[in-house]
């Protein structure tokens, strides 16, 4: 859906680098976590496909397109600084933003009509933004975007301002757009997020992409060969011979359980034989990284 190629963007006369070389592929109908600390060049990124700026060099294709004003219509943009009029009705705001797309005065009221049902917001319509809180206000800014069904949705911090429910409402939207073909690039620091929804990821660090690929392969690249072991009925025998053989961390009790973890440079077989002899295996898991633990590895320990 999106294909963008050693992109270079500077600032200050060349002084300073937001992006540097940078380039991703945005697969058709999928979510793509955009990650990255404040200030590595997402927002920059963003700015350039929805052509607010220009990059210095490379391109950005849509649907195999050089990016061009045609494609507007078809990108739908949440910014983290919000955009809408606090002094204006919420209807004649939805009216007019849906006007700015290219949509009737009618079919802007119908699709509204819709998308506040789902939401459950049907008695903002004559409100002001100034009369809703800030996470009303953020219903309204979503509704906005994605208004004339772009194909294109590019979403910064969406979640920024909800409450855990109407997080988890705004999750099921966007998720549902996602089954239904609409190719979605979301900028979050919500790692749990990324890990729930996100198909893909790239992680931009001081300029350039340090990551990218299906988020379970990125988890992947990260582990450590650590697995989290839980007995009950432990032989103390046999547990002590495992334990010097294995050399474990991480050891606790807890109503009858032993808990530990362990790192495993062996056939796991072979320690799934050994276990045996050490009680009785509750539970036997490679311990995969979190998103979270990604990120902060990745920025901290950049290759």
């Amino acid at each position: 859906m999106l294909k963008a190629e050693h992109i270079t963007k500077t600032y200050n006369a060349g002084k300073k680098t937001a992006l540097d070389d940078f380039s991703i592929d945005v697969p058709k109908g999928s979510i793509y976590g955009l990650l990255g600390p404040n200030g590595a060049g997402k927002t920059s990124f963003i700015r350039i496909i929805n052509q607010i700026t220009q990059a210095d060099s490379g391109n950005v294709f849509i649907n195999g397109q050089k990016l061009n004003p045609d494609h507007i219509k078809d990108i739908g943009y949440m910014p983290e600084e919000r955009g809408l009029y606090k002094n204006m009705s919420v209807g004649d705001q939805i009216i007019y933003f849906g006007e700015l797309k290219g949509m009737s005065k009618r079919d802007a009221q119908n699709e509204a009509k819709l998308w506040f049902e789902r939401l459950h917001i049907d008695q903002w319509w004559k409100k002001k933004l100034s009369e809703l809180s800030k996470g009303m206000a953020q219903k309204i800014q979503f509704v906005v975007t994605v208004l004339h069904r772009p194909h294109l949705l590019i979403l910064d911090e969406p979640f920024s301002g909800f409450d855990p429910v109407n997080a988890n409402l705004i999750k099921d939207q966007i998720i549902d757009l996602k089954n239904n073909g609409t190719t979605i690039i979301l900028s979050t620091h919500r790692m749990e997020s990324v890990e729930e929804m996100c198909d893909y990821v790239a992680l931009i660090n001081n300029s350039k992409k340090i990551i990218d690929g299906k988020v379970f392969d990125v988890r992947e690249k990260f582990k450590k060969n650590i697995f989290g072991i839980t007995l009950s009925d432990v032989n103390e025998n046999g547990f002590e011979h495992f334990k010097n053989k294995y050399g474990i961390f991480n050891l606790s009790h807890h109503n009858h359980l032993v808990s530990f973890d362990l790192k495993n440079e062996n056939d796991q077989n072979l320690i799934i034989s050994d276990l045996v002899q050490a009680g009785k295996i509750r539970s036997f898991e490679e311990k995969i990284p979190s998103m979270n633990e990604v990120f902060i590895n990745a920025v901290s320990n950049p290759s």
